[in-house]
Protein backbone atom coordinates (compact mmCIF):
# COMPACT_ATOMS: atom_id res chain seq x y z
CA UNK A 1 0.00 0.00 0.00
CA UNK A 2 1.22 3.78 -1.27
CA UNK A 3 2.36 5.86 1.63
CA UNK A 4 -0.85 8.25 0.63
CA UNK A 5 -2.98 5.07 0.72
CA UNK A 6 -1.86 4.58 4.45
CA UNK A 7 -1.79 8.45 5.41
CA UNK A 8 -5.76 7.76 4.55
CA UNK A 9 -6.28 4.64 6.82
CA UNK A 10 -6.52 6.82 9.93
CA UNK A 11 -9.88 8.01 9.12
CA UNK A 12 -11.27 4.66 8.44
CA UNK A 13 -12.54 4.72 11.72
CA UNK A 14 -12.24 8.24 13.69
CA UNK A 15 -13.79 6.96 16.58
CA UNK A 16 -11.89 4.56 17.52
CA UNK A 17 -8.70 6.47 16.84
CA UNK A 18 -9.86 9.16 19.81
CA UNK A 19 -10.66 6.34 21.95
CA UNK A 20 -7.37 4.20 21.50
CA UNK A 21 -4.46 6.95 20.74
CA UNK A 22 -2.78 7.85 24.02
CA UNK A 23 -2.11 12.07 24.37
CA UNK A 24 1.22 13.29 25.67
CA UNK A 25 2.96 14.07 29.07
CA UNK A 26 1.93 17.39 30.60
CA UNK A 27 5.38 18.16 31.10
CA UNK A 28 5.91 18.51 27.55
CA UNK A 29 3.52 21.27 27.10
CA UNK A 30 4.97 22.93 30.24
CA UNK A 31 8.85 22.79 28.92
CA UNK A 32 7.29 24.06 25.29
CA UNK A 33 5.58 26.69 27.20
CA UNK A 34 8.91 27.92 28.55
CA UNK A 35 10.05 28.00 25.26
CA UNK A 36 7.30 29.75 23.29
CA UNK A 37 5.47 31.75 25.69
CA UNK A 38 2.04 32.05 27.16
CA UNK A 39 -0.33 33.05 24.51
CA UNK A 40 1.55 31.40 21.05
CA UNK A 41 -0.22 31.68 17.77
CA UNK A 42 -0.29 27.98 16.72
CA UNK A 43 -0.06 26.01 13.36
CA UNK A 44 -0.68 22.28 14.34
CA UNK A 45 -0.25 19.70 11.42
CA UNK A 46 -2.06 16.03 11.98
CA UNK A 47 -3.60 16.65 15.02
CA UNK A 48 -5.69 13.84 14.63
CA UNK A 49 -8.74 13.75 17.08
CA UNK A 50 -6.76 16.04 19.37
CA UNK A 51 -4.04 14.03 21.52
CA UNK A 52 -2.00 17.06 21.85
CA UNK A 53 -4.22 19.60 20.67
CA UNK A 54 -6.14 19.27 24.13
CA UNK A 55 -3.10 20.55 25.78
CA UNK A 56 -2.74 23.27 23.99
CA UNK A 57 -6.56 24.21 24.44
CA UNK A 58 -6.43 23.79 27.97
CA UNK A 59 -3.61 26.73 27.89
CA UNK A 60 -5.87 28.63 26.07
CA UNK A 61 -3.44 28.74 23.47
CA UNK A 62 -5.20 29.72 19.57
CA UNK A 63 -4.86 27.06 17.84
CA UNK A 64 -5.64 26.20 14.05
CA UNK A 65 -5.36 23.02 13.31
CA UNK A 66 -4.84 21.29 9.78
CA UNK A 67 -6.01 17.38 8.84
CA UNK A 68 -5.97 15.55 6.18
CA UNK A 69 -8.90 13.13 7.35
CA UNK A 70 -12.42 14.51 7.17
CA UNK A 71 -13.41 11.68 9.51
CA UNK A 72 -10.68 12.76 12.26
CA UNK A 73 -11.39 16.32 11.63
CA UNK A 74 -15.38 15.61 12.20
CA UNK A 75 -14.39 14.72 15.85
CA UNK A 76 -11.79 17.53 16.51
CA UNK A 77 -14.56 20.09 15.67
CA UNK A 78 -16.57 18.18 18.09
CA UNK A 79 -14.15 18.34 20.94
CA UNK A 80 -13.01 21.30 20.57
CA UNK A 81 -15.14 24.24 18.87
CA UNK A 82 -12.56 26.95 19.44
CA UNK A 83 -10.55 25.21 17.17
CA UNK A 84 -9.95 26.24 13.34
CA UNK A 85 -9.77 22.88 11.73
CA UNK A 86 -8.72 23.16 7.67
CA UNK A 87 -9.13 19.83 6.14
CA UNK A 88 -6.27 19.54 3.67
CA UNK A 89 -2.88 18.30 2.92
CA UNK A 90 -0.07 20.53 4.47
CA UNK A 91 1.98 19.64 1.88
CA UNK A 92 -0.13 21.88 -0.76
CA UNK A 93 -1.73 23.94 1.01
CA UNK A 94 -1.19 27.31 0.34
CA UNK A 95 -1.13 29.65 4.00
CA UNK A 96 0.08 33.04 4.86
CA UNK A 97 3.98 33.20 5.27
CA UNK A 98 4.70 34.13 8.98
CA UNK A 99 1.79 33.79 10.80
CA UNK A 100 2.51 31.71 13.32
CA UNK A 101 4.68 31.74 16.78
CA UNK A 102 4.20 27.78 16.93
CA UNK A 103 4.31 25.26 14.25
CA UNK A 104 3.85 21.90 16.03
CA UNK A 105 2.95 18.23 14.01
CA UNK A 106 2.80 15.21 17.27
CA UNK A 107 3.12 11.90 15.74
CA UNK A 108 2.67 13.04 12.10
CA UNK A 109 5.37 14.38 11.13
CA UNK A 110 6.64 11.43 9.40
CA UNK A 111 3.95 11.56 6.80
CA UNK A 112 4.60 14.84 5.16
CA UNK A 113 6.97 15.53 2.52
CA UNK A 114 10.61 15.05 3.12
CA UNK A 115 11.93 16.96 1.07
CA UNK A 116 9.51 20.32 1.54
CA UNK A 117 8.19 19.59 5.43
CA UNK A 118 10.35 21.69 7.18
CA UNK A 119 11.15 24.68 5.13
CA UNK A 120 7.45 25.18 4.79
CA UNK A 121 7.12 25.09 8.42
CA UNK A 122 9.41 27.54 8.59
CA UNK A 123 8.04 29.86 5.86
CA UNK A 124 5.36 30.19 8.26
CA UNK A 125 7.20 31.25 11.29
CA UNK A 126 6.98 34.78 12.69
CA UNK A 127 10.35 36.02 13.37
CA UNK A 128 11.37 34.03 16.48
CA UNK A 129 8.56 31.89 16.37
CA UNK A 130 9.24 27.74 16.80
CA UNK A 131 8.82 24.78 14.82
CA UNK A 132 8.47 21.94 17.38
CA UNK A 133 8.03 18.09 16.17
CA UNK A 134 6.33 15.39 18.74
CA UNK A 135 7.72 11.76 17.89
CA UNK A 136 6.54 8.99 19.55
CA UNK A 137 8.55 6.01 19.98
CA UNK A 138 8.05 2.12 21.13
CA UNK A 139 11.24 1.40 23.31
CA UNK A 140 11.95 -1.28 25.47
CA UNK A 141 10.92 -1.73 28.71
CA UNK A 142 7.38 -2.74 30.41
CA UNK A 143 6.29 -6.28 29.73
CA UNK A 144 10.20 -7.00 27.93
CA UNK A 145 8.98 -10.88 27.41
CA UNK A 146 5.81 -10.04 25.54
CA UNK A 147 7.27 -7.65 23.40
CA UNK A 148 9.73 -10.27 22.28
CA UNK A 149 7.29 -12.79 21.71
CA UNK A 150 4.83 -11.23 19.78
CA UNK A 151 7.57 -10.88 17.00
CA UNK A 152 6.28 -14.54 16.29
CA UNK A 153 2.86 -13.75 15.77
CA UNK A 154 4.15 -10.81 13.29
CA UNK A 155 5.99 -13.66 11.49
CA UNK A 156 3.61 -15.58 11.05
CA UNK A 157 0.84 -13.47 9.94
CA UNK A 158 2.21 -10.54 8.19
CA UNK A 159 5.25 -9.41 5.73
CA UNK A 160 7.22 -7.45 7.93
CA UNK A 161 10.98 -7.79 8.45
CA UNK A 162 11.80 -9.57 11.67
CA UNK A 163 13.75 -7.29 14.03
CA UNK A 164 16.29 -7.26 16.84
CA UNK A 165 13.54 -6.30 18.99
CA UNK A 166 12.72 -2.85 20.44
CA UNK A 167 15.45 -0.06 20.91
CA UNK A 168 16.33 1.43 24.29
CA UNK A 169 15.45 4.80 24.94
CA UNK A 170 18.60 6.29 24.97
CA UNK A 171 19.32 4.58 21.69
CA UNK A 172 16.94 6.68 19.68
CA UNK A 173 18.67 9.40 17.51
CA UNK A 174 18.13 12.56 18.86
CA UNK A 175 17.99 14.42 15.85
CA UNK A 176 15.45 12.88 13.50
CA UNK A 177 14.78 15.46 11.61
CA UNK A 178 18.24 16.58 11.74
CA UNK A 179 17.23 19.86 12.52
CA UNK A 180 20.12 21.13 13.45
CA UNK A 181 21.87 20.45 10.33
CA UNK A 182 19.53 22.27 8.22
CA UNK A 183 20.40 25.79 8.69
CA UNK A 184 17.29 27.44 9.29
CA UNK A 185 17.14 27.86 13.00
CA UNK A 186 19.51 29.98 15.05
CA UNK A 187 18.78 27.15 18.18
CA UNK A 188 17.63 23.56 18.35
CA UNK A 189 16.55 21.92 21.84
CA UNK A 190 15.75 18.62 22.05
CA UNK A 191 13.76 16.65 25.27
CA UNK A 192 12.44 13.00 25.90
CA UNK A 193 9.92 11.49 27.85
CA UNK A 194 9.56 7.99 28.54
CA UNK A 195 6.24 6.58 30.46
CA UNK A 196 4.29 3.42 30.71
CA UNK A 197 0.51 2.48 29.49
CA UNK A 198 -0.97 -0.80 30.87
CA UNK A 199 -3.37 -2.46 28.25
CA UNK A 200 -5.68 -5.25 28.87
CA UNK A 201 -6.00 -7.64 25.74
CA UNK A 202 -9.06 -6.13 24.07
CA UNK A 203 -7.40 -2.40 24.94
CA UNK A 204 -4.40 -3.42 23.32
CA UNK A 205 -5.65 -4.92 19.92
CA UNK A 206 -8.06 -1.99 19.67
CA UNK A 207 -4.85 0.20 20.18
CA UNK A 208 -3.09 -1.74 16.92
CA UNK A 209 -6.47 -1.48 15.05
CA UNK A 210 -5.39 2.18 14.75
CA UNK A 211 -2.28 1.86 13.47
CA UNK A 212 -1.91 2.21 9.69
CA UNK A 213 0.17 -0.94 9.19
CA UNK A 214 -2.33 -2.87 10.90
CA UNK A 215 -5.55 -1.78 9.16
CA UNK A 216 -4.05 -2.35 6.05
CA UNK A 217 -3.55 -5.77 6.35
CA UNK A 218 -6.85 -8.39 4.91
CA UNK A 219 -8.91 -9.54 7.45
CA UNK A 220 -7.03 -13.49 7.30
CA UNK A 221 -4.19 -12.29 7.91
CA UNK A 222 -5.44 -9.09 10.68
CA UNK A 223 -7.65 -11.94 12.57
CA UNK A 224 -4.99 -14.57 12.48
CA UNK A 225 -2.55 -11.62 13.82
CA UNK A 226 -5.28 -10.39 16.42
CA UNK A 227 -5.79 -14.16 17.66
CA UNK A 228 -1.80 -15.33 18.28
CA UNK A 229 -1.06 -11.56 20.30
CA UNK A 230 -4.56 -11.67 22.24
CA UNK A 231 -3.18 -15.39 23.75
CA UNK A 232 -0.01 -14.35 24.32
CA UNK A 233 -1.55 -11.17 26.55
CA UNK A 234 -3.80 -13.68 28.18
CA UNK A 235 -0.88 -16.24 28.61
CA UNK A 236 0.77 -13.40 30.42
CA UNK A 237 -1.83 -12.97 33.23
CA UNK A 238 -4.09 -10.72 31.21
CA UNK A 239 -2.80 -7.37 30.28
CA UNK A 240 0.73 -6.16 29.35
CA UNK A 241 2.62 -2.94 30.02
CA UNK A 242 3.79 -0.73 26.67
CA UNK A 243 6.48 1.90 27.15
CA UNK A 244 6.02 4.93 25.41
CA UNK A 245 9.35 7.36 24.70
CA UNK A 246 8.22 11.10 23.40
CA UNK A 247 11.06 13.14 21.84
CA UNK A 248 10.57 16.81 21.41
CA UNK A 249 12.27 18.65 19.00
CA UNK A 250 12.37 22.59 19.08
CA UNK A 251 13.62 24.71 16.27
CA UNK A 252 14.15 28.84 16.99
CA UNK A 253 13.25 30.23 13.78
CA UNK A 254 16.49 32.76 11.75
CA UNK A 255 13.19 34.38 10.28
CA UNK A 256 13.76 38.30 9.90
CA UNK A 257 10.70 40.13 9.89
CA UNK A 258 9.07 40.88 6.61
CA UNK A 259 9.98 44.20 4.27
Amino acid sequence: MSRQSLRQTFGEDADLYDRVRPTYPPELFDALAGIVGDRPRVLEIGPGTGQATSAMVERAWPVTAVELSPGLAEVLRRKYPTTDVIVADFDTLELPAQSFDLVISATAFHWLDPETRVQRCVDLLRPGGALAIVSTHHVAGGSEQFFADVQSCYDRFTDDAATDGLPAADDVPEDPERLEQSGLFGSVEFRRYVWNVDYSAPQYLELLSSYSGHRALTIERRDGLYGCIGALIEATGGSITKRYLNQLSVGISLNQPLA
